[in-house]
């Protein structure tokens, strides 16, 4: 029985590369055509895969509405909680998770610190765009052309001297952003706050959640922050690889002393 769902499920990453006939689905499985008719007359009668009027196979329509049923059904708050509270186990420090909804980024966990110095963030609370480490990942996902469109709205809030000043700043951050795979915050909305992110990736490689690790400068100072950036980029990963279901290479590079 195993060899026979591993041999039918072998169909559909053939059937993936485009319509193929009976003797090509044979052909690839290593067995008889009588085999290969069963096994595709099984999938097309589950709506898994379609034959069409030249005889030849293709993907069905049901396998692509079970994998968007799939994905609507993913919460990524739910997948990455466990990891958010071993990594805050680890390192002591707040970490929060962020999404992009309808034009801001909403902070949807939070573990609070061990630390008596707590920040004042919460869940459901929109993040300043311009300055946020987790706004800066989700954002810079965007296409060229939306990411162009979104700085220019925008305002541009001096919170502190180091906040980001206009939207040329803002899209030359981005775009390193978007380069490196991991921003920061440094000192950005709150001098005495420094803050480390990375992003949490789907199927397709795009970015649908990012995440990061926030500390006081009394606590810990920024050089020693992001020495824990290797650390956040691989649980960012693992929070990846078990949303997505895919294997996402791991990143352990260790970030520059100045960093976007």
């Amino acid at each position: 029985m195993s060899q026979t769902v591993d041999r039918a499920l072998s169909i559909l990453p053939l059937l993936a590369e485009g319509p193929a006939d009976l003797g090509r689905v044979a052909e690839r499985l290593g067995v008889h055509k009588s085999t290969a008719l069963r096994l595709l007359r099984t999938l097309h009668e589950h709506g898994l895969v379609y034959r069409q009027q030249d005889q030849r196979y293709r993907l069905g329509a049901r396998l692509f509405a079970l994998a968007q049923e799939a994905v609507e059904n993913l919460d990524v708050r739910e997948i990455a909680h466990p990891h958010l509270v071993q990594l805050n186990d680890r390192v002591g420090h707040t970490v929060h998770l962020a999404v992009h909804e309808e034009g801001e980024v909403l902070y949807i966990d939070k573990v609070e610190s061990r630390y008596p110095v707590r920040m004042y963030s919460r869940i459901g609370k929109p993040v300043a765009l311009t300055v946020a480490a987790v706004a800066k990942l989700l954002l810079s996902d965007l296409p060229e052309h939306e990411r162009r469109t979104l700085a220019e709205r925008l305002d541009y809030p001096m919170y502190t001297p180091r906040s980001t000043p206009n939207a040329a700043a803002f899209l030359r951050e981005l775009t390193v952003v978007r380069e490196q795979g991991w921003a920061t915050d440094l000192g950005g909305h709150e001098e005495s706050i420094n803050c480390i992110g990375a992003p949490i990736r789907g199927t397709d490689g795009r970015v649908v959640a990012a995440m990061s690790v926030s500390a006081p400068n009394v606590v810990v100072t920024a050089e020693e922050l992001l020495a824990l950036l290797p650390l956040l980029r691989r649980t960012a990963d693992a929070i990846s690889r078990e949303y997505s279901g895919t294997a996402v290479p791991e990143t352990h590079t260790a970030p520059p002393k100045e960093a976007s």
